[in-house]
């Protein structure tokens, strides 16, 4: 039996068939071409939006817009390799009518249109409420770490430079001594000879000149590590407890299909401080009074959960156990007793200890509470506190609400066991199945707009998952 023969490639078609017959109806492009000319490129700010008088004449924003979301919707985000896609793949060939810009248009669109390709994301987020995908009761908020265009090598902190510097003075001196010691009677060994030895300590002073140089900046500004090729990315520490130069993404995410509401990428490590800036951005773009937020114990600080629940959101975060510097688990802060009628403290050994003096610590108040002469003759002193004074506790002033939370937290733990499954969705498809562990951009701003390109493409994936392309392409039609 004969093969499966395909067309002789000689053979002249007598009536060319369309490109639009090789795209079949449910196919994800029909998406992609009618959002992207849904959208008014003049008011979301893309340059260019207007044909040149005279000249040579500029790609429509439209079209690159277009290829940019086919590429990360298909895992493809080099300009190279979108230059290359654009001229064999049949998508790309109907869906930019055989255009092909070259790499460096592609990747300039990308550089120039930050602020409007962040509004491409947020329009998409807003046809998605008007469409009923967002619950718009529950979302959960994380952060994951995305590794930077900077490599360790090109990271450097005070340790590292002044590592270096030991490095190369050692260097430097050896070669001196060799200067002085100049011997090529042993013809089998290479021995460098003046001019080379010279080279080489002044290669040695350059290097030794730019560290000292970074010491300086560093001093200056106060900053703890300089990155050379990316000068926003920041080491932190990882999956393993491993250590990447990296950029901290967040995200909100909606309970009812694990669709990203909003983003955001931040140069420190710490999540803490976060929340009431996700939450706050998250209730603007659901339009809810109220939601529920999801998030985990890294999260936890008072100005950020006393401004959420003040602003119609309320928290579910598990608050953070700090043990101090206490051997006795019988003496550590959860075993001291707080009286609300008469404002005091009942530490483990029955003694009562009173109200003092109010202090703060980064932003937030605390009342001071201590009994220094029942310390001073507590037998169990030396097991409970190690200050000669005896022991203290701060009353954060907003615990009260504190504790609502804390209690609110437990008594809903089927409601806050969903978080991780809501919030891990999105980086778990973006950075395992997409491969997008990673930027290619540079600079936060420029590592900011690829972002929401991941997941602008992830939302319109969800969507497409959800309603299927007809529906969406129906939906998307001009009235």
């Amino acid at each position: 039996m004969a093969y499966i023969m395909g067309e002789d490639r000689s053979q002249i078609t007598l009536f060319p068939e369309a490109v639009d017959d090789y795209i079949s109806s449910d196919n994800p492009v029909r998406v992609i071409e009618a959002f992207v000319n849904s959208l008014n490129m003049q008011e979301l700010g893309f340059l260019r939006t207007d044909p040149n008088v005279t000249g040579r004449p500029a790609y429509d924003p439209k079209d690159l817009l277009k290829l940019y979301l086919y590429g990360y919707m298909n895992r493809i985000r080099s300009s190279r390799r979108l230059e290359a896609e654009a001229g064999r793949n049949l998508e790309l060939f109907w869906l930019l009518r055989r255009l092909k810009p070259d790499f460096k248009t592609i990747a300039d669109f990308r550089k120039d249109n930050p602020k409007a390709i962040k509004g491409v994301f947020k329009q998409f987020n807003m046809l998605c409420k008007d469409w009923d995908l967002y619950g718009k009761q529950v979302i959960a908020v994380d952060g994951s770490k995305f590794r930077a265009s900077n490599s360790k090598r090109n990271n450097f902190t005070e340790k590292k430079i002044k590592r270096q510097l030991k490095y190369i003075d050692e260097k430097i001196e050896t070669y001196l001594n060799e200067l002085d010691h100049h011997d090529a009677d042993e013809a089998d060994i290479h021995v460098p000879s003046e001019e080379e030895i010279q080279r080489r300590i002044e290669e040695l002073k350059n290097h030794r000149s730019k560290y000292l140089s970074m010491q300086e900046e560093m001093k200056a500004t106060g900053a703890t590590e300089i990155s050379t090729t990316d000068p926003d990315a920041r080491l932190m520490a990882v999956n393993n407890n491993g250590v990447e130069v990296s950029y901290n993404v967040q995200t909100a995410v909606d309970q009812k299909y694990k669709l990203v509401v909003d983003s955001d990428v931040i140069t420190t490590p710490a999540d803490q401080g976060q929340l009431s800036n996700m939450a706050k951005k998250a209730k603007e773009v659901l339009g809810a009074e109220e939601i529920k937020v999801l998030a985990d114990k890294g999260y936890y600080a008072t100005k950020d959960l006393v401004e959420c629940e003040t602003n119609g959101i309320e928290t579910y975060v598990p608050k953070q156990r700090f043990t101090g510097n206490v051997e006795n688990t019988d003496f550590q802060p959860d075993k001291f007793k707080y009286d609300k009628e008469r404002d005091i403290y009942l530490c483990p050994a029955g003694q009562v200890m009173h109200p003092g003096r109010i202090r703060e610590d980064k932003g937030v108040k605390y009342q001071v509470y201590k009994n220094n002469r029942a310390c001073k003759q507590c037998p169990l002193k030396d097991q409970c506190s190690k200050s000669s004074s005896g022991r203290t506790i701060h009353r954060n002033l907003a615990q009260e609400r504190l504790d609502e939370i804390d209690r609110r937290t437990r008594e809903n733990k089927e409601l806050y066991l969903q978080r991780q499954m809501i919030v891990e969705h999105p980086f778990g498809t973006v950075k395992r199945i997409w491969g997008f562990s990673y930027f290619l951009t540079r600079g936060v701003e420029s590592v900011r707009t690829e972002n929401k390109l991941h997941f602008l493409a992830y939302n319109m994936r969800r969507a497409i998952n959800i309603l299927g392309v007809e529906e969406i392409v129906r939906r998307l039609a001009p009235a």
